[in-house]
């Protein structure tokens, strides 16, 4: 048995495996399928300052070897998650993040400042891939100005662990990293989706409300691989690696890559146990060649 456990920067994991937000509900969900407590963390679905419904449906789209989503971070707000979902999670032995997204600077520092008083959540996820409303529409990740903005602005009231997660969506996530790194972000976790769309042949129109939606799964899977190994080689603080890893195999290549963490996202979907198999494969694959901590084949390559 090979020593998994991770320390990212202060927080403290039992081994290198996380759930994507969106994907693993509030964790209650999977708790029928496996024990929350093997994993290293999971993190809650975006969380906003107030109520949202989301989008219109159709918001989701199955497409080859991946999906499409355009739900739009549909939650109750953060003050519901406080009252209601954080009482029956909060002693879960694992690490619980909250993602947190907003549609203006003001939104994201009063959730954060909100899930700050939380004491049994460690860490929040940042969402920085949402619309900016005051600056037409554009995600405040698809710039280093803005991202690092948001990120400065959030860490004077949250004072433990700030991950950063980034949008693929840009020119240099590189530079984007090391924006939000010297803004004050404690780790960064990436890829957001990449943007797609879909079109229904027969009614010759797209498939999703919305036009464009996110893509996820398998087939982004060498793009995300591509943009942790960039970002890990030029930014210090760690980087947890995220993207249509569907096995423990995938979950390896993203630790040799570079990433100190991994989570899974669209796989759970298809298997719920998911986690609990690449947490065993990646400790098989230690044994199996030699290793006496995951520690040793992160950033092999």
């Amino acid at each position: 048995m090979a020593d998994l456990s991770i320390n990212i920067n202060g927080l403290s994991l039992k081994n290198p495996v996380l759930t994507a937000s969106g994907t693993f509900g509030y964790g209650t969900e999977f708790q029928d399928f496996i024990d929350l407590e093997r994993l290293g963390g999971f993190i809650v679905k975006g969380t906003t300052l107030k109520h949202r419904e989301g989008n219109p449906y159709p918001r989701m789209a199955e497409t080859p070897a991946g999906m499409l989503n355009a739900v739009g971070l549909q939650n109750k707000g953060v003050d519901y998650f406080i009252e209601h979902i954080y009482p029956t999670i909060k002693d879960i032995n694992s690490n619980i993040l909250v993602n947190v997204s907003g549609s203006t600077i003001s939104d994201y520092v009063a959730t954060a400042e909100k899930i700050n008083a939380l004491d049994h959540i460690p860490a929040i996820e940042l969402n920085i891939s949402c619309p900016n409303v005051k600056e037409g529409g554009m995600a405040f990740g698809t710039s280093c100005v803005s991202a690092a903005e948001v990120v400065k602005e959030v860490r004077k009231v949250y004072k433990k662990h700030l991950m950063v997660k980034l949008s693929p969506n840009v020119t240099s996530i590189q530079e984007i990293a090391l924006a939000v790194e010297g803004a004050g972000a404690d780790s960064v976790s990436l890829i957001n989706t990449l943007m797609g769309m879909a079109v229904n042949v027969k009614t010759r129109k797209p498939v999703l409300s919305t036009v464009t939606g996110g893509l996820s799964g398998p087939c982004v899977k060498p793009v995300a691989l591509r943009m942790v190994w960039q970002v890990a080689k030029v930014v210090k603080i760690p980087v947890v690696g995220l993207g249509g890893i569907s096995c423990a195999n995938d979950a390896i290549e993203f630790l040799l890559a570079g990433a100190s963490a991994i989570q899974i996202g669209t796989a759970n979907f298809i298997d719920p146990t998911i986690t609990i198999k690449v947490i065993d494969g990646i400790n098989d694959y230690l044994d199996q060649n030699g290793f006496k901590s995951v520690k040793e084949i992160i950033g092999l390559i």
